[in-house]
């Protein structure tokens, strides 16, 4: 035998390198978060963030209704614009700031001045979101099946399906917004319905907060720690909280079906 036949031997089929040979993708959270980069963070932090905010704006709201009100007629846009700023840089939770505003101006004023924040602030959450994610989030996309389902229904179906789905995903009440704002910029929905589709999908869940926190401000309570202290207040606040639960159940149970239907349709 020679040199080079002694060298030179043919691959062997465990030499041999395909991409389905490849290594399986490390699907762990803290690999996932490393490859996302400051879109993981600024998730994690949108995550945490609403929750902390919105329990002292509840505990607040008296204090703040206050401050509302001292700006007169100008109150209520004062109470958009700082909602936009706010919920779009993911610091308080759409929830909190719908009371609020059913607390301060009523069900007539504080449900279209809730909806209004919910839109300007999307957008916030929309161009923020693009800026920090870059293509990371979509190349974790590309790389789970399930995921690029999602993405294909979300941005492959035109303007209609597309707002379809934008206001299936916002219509569940344990939808997180800020977080569903990272998502669905990440995946590249168009702006247009984006936007359409959270003011639509968002319209029930708001509507039952606002109505509820309209009715506790009619008593004449200052806040709700008084509300939930003066004579019946406290079965009445815990019996709207279980109405509010049971409507908002219902209310996600269909928006998960429906969603369930339009994925399998995508698969």
């Amino acid at each position: 035998m020679t040199h080079d036949e002694a060298i030179v031997e043919p691959p062997s089929e465990c030499s041999a390198h395909s991409p389905e040979d490849s290594e399986p993708i490390d699907d762990s959270r803290r690999a996932i978060l490393r490859r996302l980069g400051p879109a993981g963070l600024l998730g994690l932090l949108w995550i945490s963030l609403p929750g902390i905010f919105g329990i002292v704006l509840l505990a607040k709201i008296g204090l703040v209704s206050e401050w509302l009100n001292g700006h007169g007629e100008a109150g209520v846009f004062v109470y958009i614009l700082v909602f936009i700023i706010s919920a779009g840089l993911g610091f308080l939770p759409t929830y909190s700031q719908a009371i609020l505003g059913g607390w301060v101006f009523g069900f007539f004023i504080g449900f279209p001045a809730a909806l209004a924040g919910f839109a300007g602030a999307s957008v916030i959450g929309y161009a923020i979101t693009r800026f920090v994610s870059n293509d990371r989030v979509e190349r974790e996309i590309v790389a789970h099946p399930k995921a690029r389902v999602v993405r294909e229904a979300l941005i492959g179906k035109g303007f209609w399906k597309t707002f379809g789905i934008v206001t299936l995903l916002r219509f569940p009440p344990n939808s997180p917004f800020a977080l569903t704002n990272l998502a669905m910029a990440s995946a590249g929905v168009n702006i247009v319905p984006y936007i359409l589709g959270t003011a639509i999908g968002m319209a029930p869940r708001t509507a039952v907060a606002v109505v509820m926190a309209a009715q506790a401000s009619a008593t004449g309570s200052r806040d709700i720690q008084s509300f939930v202290s003066e004579g019946s207040g406290i079965w009445v606040f815990i019996a709207g909280i279980i109405t509010m639960i049971v409507i908002l159940m219902v209310i996600g149970a269909i928006a998960n079906k429906a969603i369930s239907r339009v994925l399998k349709t995508n698969e």
